[in-house]
């Protein structure tokens, strides 16, 4: 027996003679992408039906609409104009394969748009543009089960609207501004709505995609999380193969949900490693690698002081794309590094990374797509000199389905509602000069702040809590008899489901009095503290 065959665990050997992805999944909804900022909500209210959907752009194929075998398709919204020259269409193909077997369609805002368009209808811009809160008047129907009435509260968001509908087609909604606020076909199977119902400003949105998932596409309803971890065993010890995989372990929610459905896909041809890069929090790599192998039998976790290596290289770097390019450079050299020293060659590794669809989302661009907000140092490739693939088992999760996840494959609460930390870490919330002597001023800011709201009871009520330093900023103050000229710390905590919109928490004025306190008179260095109270947009969680 090889070396190779020795280290795999039974329960990789399992994982390889479970049910396929396809025989687990039979309900699956697909979700066209044309480039709305809020598509990945579509995907939520779907899976908040208890129906698996994954989502793919528009230029998508047939064959690969095939591969996926759906039950029904929805389309996105989108920002351009149907009629535009450089407008996304899906591809002739895809809809000869959606006609031929009959797949029920959703479209919305654009994707209604699309619809009419290319059945023969005309979309024009509106007399009146529509942005925000509207009503229309729903007609009883099966889209609208249990929902219809004259003045259903809706969120608009468009400026064309449909004023000529294909054949077959009639309206089920109307108001003043739109003639045409929904449409169906019911023998062609395809409705469409100019409304939003994924977003939470539109009250009925998730019963009506519900009444389509599951009414009009006739999906039972029986996907759960734990449907999604056995999917995933499958697809990663198929994506493996005779292959290792390296972790990148942080101790986060994402990495330690991720380690744990790799440890129990493919046992101990999962080798993680966690890269301290002197930019964590206080303490936090030996906490992690207690705790991680403490509630993940089995688990061997390597830890890399790599932290007088990332301050040398971010001397006197401030601006924030070329600190994350640095730290995620360096991260990847410290698990080359790795791989060397374990004596395996990199073409038979993978990398395994804790990306979610919210990082997907704000850094990848389709055509038409969003805008790019930043980049995320956990979504870009390998280097060509690396020749080793990606794993990205929760690439399709959300931060509270990973959660969901966490607690599936049993993981303690302390690390399920770990609130998130950044791949770049105290890199990006510093702003400025991410040298030691900041990165260890923050950490002891960031390590009493953390402290007060878990004292307090608040932590669990907030989405994410974290302190930030501005050490380009100094601010006056008095101590005792002196004047003084230091560092000024701003704290943050918002609330948030999916981490793609959030509000600043109401922390009561008595905890920040005592955090605010303990921070002056505790860390040396720093004479005036803060209170973040910027909601997401317009600005970011993160500062950098």
């Amino acid at each position: 027996m090889s070396a190779r065959e020795r280290s795999r665990s039974p329960r990789g050997e399992k994982a390889n003679n479970a049910a396929t992805p396809e025989q687990q999944q039979k309900d699956r909804i697909l979700v066209v992408d044309f480039g709305s900022q809020v598509s990945h909500l579509i995907c939520r209210r779907v899976r908040e039906a208890n129906v698996y959907c994954e989502m793919r752009s528009c230029l998508i194929e047939a064959k690969d609409i095939s591969a996926f075998k759906p039950t029904g398709v929805i389309f996105s919204g989108g920002p351009h104009s149907v009629y535009d020259k450089e407008s996304p269409h899906l591809k002739q193909e895809v809809w000869d394969h959606i006609n031929e077997n009959k797949l029920p369609v959703l479209g919305i805002c654009y994707g209604l748009q699309e619809i009419c368009h290319a059945l023969g209808g005309q979309v024009e811009p509106g007399t009146k543009r529509e942005f925000g809160h509207a009503k229309v008047n729903m007609k009883s129907c099966d889209l609208f089960k249990d929902i219809s009435g004259a003045e259903v509260e809706v969120w608009m968001s468009h400026g064309d609207k449909v004023t000529k509908l294909p054949e077959g087609f009639a309206a089920i909604a109307t108001n003043p501004s739109c003639e045409n606020a929904a449409v169906e076909n019911k023998e062609k199977k395809m409705w469409g709505v100019q409304f939003h119902p994924e977003v939470t400003h539109t009250p009925c949105g998730g019963k009506l995609i519900r009444n389509f998932v599951r009414d009009i596409c006739g999906c039972a309803g029986t996907w759960t999380m734990t449907d999604f971890a056995k999917m995933q065993a499958n697809t990663i010890v198929a994506s493996l193969g005779d292959k290792y995989c390296i972790g990148a372990v942080s101790g986060g929610v994402d990495s330690s949900v991720a380690a744990a459905l790799l440890h129990r896909a493919v046992g101990d041809r999962f080798k993680p490693f966690l890269v301290d890069t002197g930019l964590l929090r206080k303490d936090e790599a030996p906490t992690v690698k207690a705790r991680l192998e403490k509630h993940i039998p089995g688990l061997k976790l390597k830890v890399i002081d790599a932290s007088e290596k990332f301050y040398s290289e971010l001397k006197g770097v401030t601006e924030p794309e070329a600190k994350r390019k640095i730290i995620g450079r360096l991260f990847i050299e410290c698990f080359e590094q790795a791989v060397k020293e374990m004596g395996l060659p990199s073409e038979e590794c993978m990398l395994l990374q804790g990306t979610l669809y919210p990082d997907v989302i704000e850094s990848t661009s389709f055509k038409g797509p969003s805008t790019v907000i930043k980049s995320h140092h956990n979504v870009g490739g390998l280097p060509a000199r690396m020749k080793m693939g990606l794993l990205e088992p929760l690439r399709l999760l959300f931060k509270d389905e990973v959660r969901s996840l966490g607690r599936t494959l049993g993981l303690e609460e302390e690390s399920v509602m770990r609130h998130p930390f950044p791949g770049p870490g105290l890199g990006i919330r510093i702003i400025g000069e991410a040298s030691k002597e900041n990165a260890k001023l923050l950490q002891e800011v960031d390590d009493i702040y953390i402290q007060e709201i878990r004292r307090t009871g608040h932590y669990d009520k907030i989405g994410q809590a974290f302190a930030v330093l501005l050490p380009t900023v100094k601010s006056v103050g008095v101590m005792g008899d002196h004047r003084t000229y230091e560092n000024v710390c701003v704290l943050r905590a918002v609330t948030t489901t999916d981490f793609m919109t959030a509000d600043w928490y109401d922390m009561p004025h008595s905890v920040l009095k005592v955090i605010s306190n303990r921070i002056i008179n505790e860390v040396r260095g720093v004479n005036r503290v803060c209170y973040d109270v910027s909601s997401k947009p317009p600005a970011t969680i993160e500062w950098e």
